[in-house]
């Protein structure tokens, strides 16, 4: 990443309008980006999400914690927290 004068690159206007907020000092601008979100692309995000509603289901019909644990091969806290953020939905 190289910098560059930012009155070679920006019309007056706008390095005066940027000044009001950051003068003289460092600033990032990042790239314009089309970037699909984790798991998107691939399903691996809906297959989580319908394994963690699956979870949520079985605690409602009464599975214990360490039960569920041990089906999905996961920790009890990990079961805990997929359980109490659909709570909050």
């Amino acid at each position: 990443m190289g910098y560059k004068k930012g009155a070679e690159v920006l019309p007056a206007h706008l390095l005066k309008e940027v000044q009001k907020y950051i003068d003289g000092g460092l600033i990032y601008i990042p790239k314009k980006s089309n970037r699909v979100g984790w798991g998107n692309l691939n399903g691996s995000k809906k297959l989580l999400e319908k394994r963690n509603e699956m979870i949520y289901e079985l605690y409602k019909n009464n599975t214990p914690i360490d039960e569920l644990a041990n089906m999905y091969y996961l920790s009890e806290e990990t079961i805990r927290k997929i359980i109490y953020g659909k709570k909050q939905l």
